[in-house]
């Protein structure tokens, strides 16, 4: 991770959107797995989003992550947690109802420390035992 410090405070790189952002513990998490989709999963940074808007019961919310394939088809949504964050029921829903916008073929709840990725199958939560890797999703 590039990191550094400007004004008693520390920032870390974004590959996916090319600048320094304030290094606070959920940002960690999301470099972290940025790295780890893109460097062992074979996701392209270059089709990535950060921060992809959405809305949920007519507010505006944000995705942390949204990876697509080359057909510009979103194939994995990740929700990203501080590590203080315990992944529970109610991380679940809240990626689910982005998932009702973003229809990604996948779904990756991490607080940095525990992982689940699962998919939706006729609306009920099906877990994986791993993630898939982005080849078996370039369709």
């Amino acid at each position: 991770m590039k990191l550094k410090k400007e004004n008693g405070k520390e920032y870390i790189y974004d590959v996916v959107r090319q600048k320094y952002i304030l290094n606070q513990p959920e940002e960690w998490v999301r470099q972290n797995i940025i790295k780890y989709l893109n460097e062992q999963k074979g996701y392209p940074t270059s089709l990535m989003k950060i921060e992809k808007k959405v809305v949920v019961n007519n507010l505006p919310k944000r995705c942390d992550i949204v990876c697509y394939n080359n057909n510009g088809r979103p194939v994995l949504l990740v929700e990203c947690k501080s590590p203080k964050i315990r992944l529970d029921r109610s991380c679940i829903n809240q990626s689910i109802n982005y998932q009702k916008e973003i229809n990604a073929k996948y779904i990756l709840i991490t607080n940095g420390l525990t992982h689940y990725c699962f998919q939706l199958v006729k609306n009920k939560v099906s877990f994986l035992k791993q993630i898939p890797p982005y080849k078996r999703n370039n369709n």
